[in-house]
């Protein structure tokens, strides 16, 4: 239709009367594909109401602002129906049909009219969380483990009182980085490392297991200090000026890096798909150019190392192992950016060692199963993926997502690795228990 848009820096994208338009259409195409009934509920309540009360006349639905908001609040932003569906403007179908943008058009549309809740103010703001609680000495998470604490943060906020929430680490990455003076004096380097909000906040493990991996594969890297939330947080309720504040203040950050042509590593797969799929749409017009050339900067870790691989620099030196399987949990973020599995690829060049992979979607999705609202639906989403890692029989798993490393900790009894975590270790005699022979390694560094 004429309201056709996806580009907030578009005129049109603020019509609601040309988001009605879209809606109808999309709703149409929807209702005679029927292909995404897995992922969400959005789709089953659409076709729901289709089947049993419009008798598949979508125009009712769009017109009713009760039912549309229960359809479009259900989706919480996996991607995986626009990895799925076919109709897309990566498949470069005539219908340029993205349902999950559509859905952020109708929220930043909702949005503009009524700003944000006080739980989307907190949970859009990860960097101030950590700040706030690091002044607090550890009292933080220990009263994010008291019930009545937790019964009047829900009471509050809304936040659900049973979910298992990250703790924040007294030291972040980027202090870390500074105190060892780890990739503080590259002029030139190959790779810079956003580390994310979560890992310079909650994990800074993580992030200092990347910068070992690229220290045994004789990787240039930058750590820099000052970066923000990569913006997806304030996204998913519609908040575009949030974002795009955010989005400015890293692109500042990356320019000089960006335009010497270094790699910008990512390590959480949603900012690394916020980076490279959605900052050239939704950024301030002004930063457009520069966020296109990001876009193409972007890596994830396993996809990067990868391409180390390929040439042959990677070094496959392992001194022990996790044993001979490991389950791999794929995100779904990971999946929307199409560029493979690496990182679980990477943990097979592990002697010995065998994956198995699991591609459903864990259910946390963000801030979604933090929510008392969707908390037990991101529960009810998450059990194929928590049935199937337990059936992989592995006593080690591993998956690029911190979340859905959360996700599994609280409602499968596992906590996964991240693929980087994973290899760090396995360059280290004592990392796992399991001894690596040289000849393994030298066998294994054969291979090309």
């Amino acid at each position: 239709t004429d309201g056709l848009s996806y580009n907030p820096s578009e005129e049109i994208y603020w019509d609601p009367q040309a988001l009605e338009k879209e809606l109808t259409r999309v709703f149409e195409i929807c209702h005679g594909c029927r292909m995404c009934f897995k992922y969400c509920d959005t789709f089953p309540n659409l076709f729901n109401l289709l089947d049993n009360k419009y008798n598949g006349d979508v125009r009712p639905v769009v017109k009713n602002k009760k039912e549309l908001d229960y359809i479009m609040s259900a989706c919480f932003q996996c991607k995986l129906c626009e990895v799925q569906c076919p109709y897309t403007p990566r498949d470069g179908h005539e219908y340029q049909l993205d349902f999950p943008k559509l859905v952020h058009r109708y929220k930043a549309i909702e949005h503009k009219k009524k700003g944000s809740t006080l739980r989307d103010k907190v949970l859009s703001e990860p960097d101030l969380s950590g700040k706030m609680a690091r002044m607090s000495f550890g009292l933080a998470n220990m009263m994010n483990k008291v019930k009545i604490h937790r019964w009047f943060m829900e009471k509050l906020l809304g936040i659900h009182k049973d979910k298992l929430l990250p703790d924040f680490a007294q030291e972040t990455f980027e202090k870390w980085a500074k105190r060892n003076k780890k990739g503080q004096q590259t002029q030139n380097p190959e790779v810079v490392l956003f580390q994310t909000c979560y890992v310079q906040n909650n994990e800074p493990q993580i992030g200092k297991d990347t910068v070992s991996v690229l220290e045994q594969n004789n990787v240039s890297y930058a750590c820099i200090s000052g970066f923000e939330c990569c913006g997806m947080p304030s996204w998913e309720h519609g908040d575009l000026e949030s974002l795009r504040k955010k989005a400015k203040h890293n692109l500042k950050l990356l320019k000089p890096f960006i335009e010497k042509e270094a790699k910008v590593l990512v390590i959480n797969p949603t900012c690394a798909m916020m980076m490279r799929n959605e900052y050239p749409d939704l950024v301030d017009p002004a930063d457009k150019p520069l966020a296109q050339k990001l876009s193409k900067a972007i890596r994830d870790t396993g996809e990067y190392l990868w391409s180390l691989k390929k040439e042959g620099r990677f070094n496959t030196h392992f001194q022990s192992s996790p044993g001979e399987k490991v389950g791999y949990h794929a995100p779904c973020h990971l999946r929307a950016q199409a560029v493979g599995f690496k990182g679980r690829d990477l943990i097979r060049s592990i002697p010995g060692v065998q994956t198995k992979m699991v591609m459903e979607c864990c259910g946390h999705d963000g801030t979604f199963a933090m929510k008392k609202e969707s908390y037990e639906e991101s529960i009810k989403i998450g059990q194929k993926a928590f049935k199937e890692m337990k059936s992989t029989q592995s006593e080690v798993w591993s998956t690029e997502c911190p979340l859905a490393a959360l996700q599994f900790q609280q409602h499968a009894g596992v906590k996964p690795l991240h693929p980087m975590s994973v290899l760090a270790r396995a360059y280290k005699k004592d990392g796992f228990p399991f001894p690596v022979k040289p000849e393994e390694s030298l066998h294994e560094s054969s291979k090309k």
